[in-house]
């Protein structure tokens, strides 16, 4: 019987769990809230589905009881508030480091031996907080935003091009950030051609500035974050890890060396199956998107210096 616990039962939570129940990533899933009531019944509604899909996960919803997340095989944190318009990832770190922390501990009193999923913004910082207050092995704490990132990018590369979504490969690493992601335009590819040769310079200048900006975006058009890609895109990786699949997903890893840097989490591509992170895979890259990452890691090295431990 396999078990994923998601805590925080808003948008982005309940999405995450809703879309991991009609894929039947796991045979239960556990969403738990700070607010009375909004977990269960949103747990409640998503069940009056299961009839309707065919749907066979089974879902609850409890308020700050952890003891019901017992023996969970991955716990998603998405716990935090949500950007408003204007408002940077980074500018929720005071707020949302404390609640992360309380978190992360709760979570691992009852499952231990978890792998950790990170939404919370600042996700590259909050990854690396979870590592600092766990003590967990490097490969069982995973960092989202490279998956939504590149979901992003890969969005936007269909649109130029008038293509199937599903036939665009592409990928994000780098900071979960505005200034920071790096969409890496060498190596996408529509079903199997590089972009590069079927857009030219200033369409494909155009795709990677709008993926940098996605979520701030949305966040202007919404009032809010967005939810329903984030949500999706977290399912993906706990997908991959549940079912062991050895998917190729970028999120933010613990680098101890590669990449040029240490004691940093930051997105690289990383397979994703048991466990957590099995390799993070170190691309040969270019002068250019070396200076890229370097100017990336250096942003997220300065936030984490924001933290309050």
């Amino acid at each position: 019987m396999s078990k994923v616990t998601v805590v925080g039962a808003g948008n982005v939570g309940a999405t995450a769990a809703n879309v991991m129940a009609i894929r039947e990533v796991a045979d239960e899933v556990v969403m738990i809230d700070i607010k009375e009531g909004v977990s269960e019944g949103k747990a409640m509604d998503m069940m009056q589905t299961a009839n309707l899909l065919d749907m066979n996960t089974r879902i609850s919803g409890v308020t700050n009881n952890y003891e019901a997340t017992a023996n969970s095989d991955v716990v998603v944190i998405t716990s935090g508030i949500p950007r408003k318009p204007g408002m940077t990832r980074e500018e929720l770190i005071g707020v949302n480091a404390g609640i992360v922390k309380q978190v992360t501990e709760s979570v691992l009193k009852h499952s231990p031996n978890a792998v950790i999923v990170c939404v919370s913004n600042p996700m590259d910082t909050m990854t690396y907080l979870i590592h600092k207050v766990s003590g967990l092995p490097k490969n069982r704490i995973i960092g989202m935003g490279g998956a939504l990132d590149s979901s992003r990018f890969k969005y936007y590369l269909s649109k130029a091009l008038g293509a199937n979504p599903n036939e665009v490969e592409g990928f994000v690493i780098g900071g979960h950030g505005d200034t920071t992601m790096i969409p890496m335009r060498r190596f996408a590819t529509l079903r199997g051609i590089p972009c590069e040769t079927l857009l030219d310079k200033e369409t494909m200048d155009k795709v990677v500035a709008d993926t940098m900006v996605g979520g701030a975006t949305l966040t202007k058009l919404l009032g809010t974050s967005a939810w329903y890609a984030p949500g999706a895109a977290t399912a993906e990786v706990v997908e991959a890890v549940i079912h062991d699949q050895d998917t190729i997903i970028p999120c933010s890893a613990l680098l101890d060396g590669e990449y040029g840097e240490k004691d940093l989490c930051i997105g690289v591509p990383c397979v994703l199956g048991k466990g957590g992170i099995k390799k993070i895979i170190e691309l040969d890259l270019t002068a250019e998107e070396k200076e890229l990452f370097a100017k990336s890691a250096a942003a997220v090295h300065k936030t984490n210096e924001a933290l309050p431990c």
